[in-house]
């Protein structure tokens, strides 16, 4: 299938209408925390808070949104009080005293538990980098680059994260370069900074090199340092969703680089391979696990339907369609926008369910939690209706 013009165009406003009408609303100003600062993110289905308890991750995601509206859409002065908020509990109260990030705190800022990851670092860095575009704060926008160094320095082991126990199989994971492409891709749109551009091409370098596998038409979530995939149960299990989001920042990078033909050669691949593993082709929506040579996967929720690699195939199946022209890419953005809609929605209170079964019935209510929050929806939203205008304003 083609998209018509007129298709285009209520797509979007289709999607500026759900993030500002529907997404949104149902987060702000209800999750501004007027006691302790951040923000109160752990709700039911009707906006209802069921613990409050603070994600670092949604936290910096949060400050990251309310920034990038206030930057790209209208300059409300409520959006960039809210984004300050969030701004300074996370540097009041989210940093240990080693420099590394908490990943889980109380209401008031008390630390619970640090993962040994830095991704709640990494998001820092986008939300001061989006808040100081945002507030002309020179310290935030500091602050940003010298975490993004840090960020580089744990991903190239120069930097220890603090954790119990050593991988002792030495895998090494997609993730990393993956969420390292986006928070540069990030910094520079924002305040810039002179090592992006190179260390994204490493990144980009890395999982061409390591984790996409072009003979068996997969892309790995994990693999050996040298790139060969490992013959264990953690090694096998592909995330379908996560690997076409990254084949989503892979096009974004190429649309930067003038349209560069073998970042799109790539990116397209990513979502053929894992659109073909990870379409469910009986009842719709995206698998959450599968295994690289079809064996059984250990985790027990391997075949429900999360919210979020939903947000991310549409993005990455618009973009490559808009890219190339392709209609089969269309064909698999009308089928995932329409599954995602009619079936993680709220329809009565707005925002989407983040887990379903299998067969597309509601596993539990709750739309926000320790991972899920304002920031995979929205950011959909948001970058969909952004990546539409433009693309109707050139045709």
């Amino acid at each position: 299938m083609n998209y018509t013009i007129q298709q285009l165009t209520g797509l979007k406003n289709f999607y500026y209408n759900q993030l500002l009408q529907d997404t949104v609303p149902f987060w702000f100003p209800r999750s501004l925390d007027t006691t302790y600062g951040g923000f109160l993110f752990m709700r039911d289905a009707d906006g209802s808070l069921i613990d409050d308890d603070k994600a670092v991750w949604i936290q910096g995601r949060a400050t990251w949104l309310l920034s990038t509206l206030y930057n790209t859409v209208e300059q409300k002065p409520e959006w960039l009080a809210a984004a300050k908020a969030g701004y300074d509990f996370l540097n009041k109260h989210c940093f240990d005293t080693d420099g590394q990030m908490f990943f889980h705190v109380t209401r008031d800022g008390k630390p619970i538990r640090k993962r040994r990851y830095f991704f709640s670092e990494t998001f820092y860095v986008i939300a001061a980098a989006a808040y100081a575009k945002a507030s002309g704060d020179a310290t935030a926008a500091e602050k940003a680059r010298q975490v993004f160094g840090d960020c580089i320095a744990y991903a190239c082991g120069e930097k220890k994260l603090a954790g119990k126990f050593a991988d002792t199989r030495k895998a090494k994971g997609i993730g990393v370069p993956m969420i390292m492409i986006n928070t540069a891709q990030q910094l520079r749109d924002t305040i810039g900074d002179a090592r992006c551009d190179e260390w994204i091409a490493t990144w980009i370098a890395e999982i061409e090199r390591d984790f996409v596998k072009d003979d068996i038409r997969c892309v790995m979530e994990q693999v050996a340092p040298d790139g060969s995939i490992i013959d264990h149960i953690d090694g096998r299990t592909l995330n379908p969703g996560h690997a076409i989001e990254g084949a989503w920042f892979i096009l974004h990078e190429a649309a930067h680089r003038n349209n560069d033909p073998k970042l799109i050669a790539l990116g397209c691949r990513m979502i053929d391979y894992m659109w073909e593993r990870g379409w469910d082709k009986e009842y719709g929506g995206i698998l959450y696990f599968r295994d690289v040579h079809d064996k059984p996967v250990q985790e027990y929720w391997q075949d429900m339907k999360f919210w979020w690699p939903h947000n991310e195939v549409i993005i990455a199946t618009l973009l490559a369609y808009l890219m190339t022209g392709n209609p089969k890419y269309a064909a698999m953005h009308e089928q995932v926008h329409t599954y995602a809609y009619n079936h993680f929605h709220d329809k009565t209170n707005g925002e989407w369910f983040g887990y379903l079964h299998r067969d597309g019935t509601i596993a539990q209510t709750a739309k926000g939690n320790l991972f899920k929050g304002p920031f995979h929806l929205p950011r959909q939203e948001w970058y969909c209706w952004q990546l539409l205008q433009t693309h109707l304003q050139k045709s």
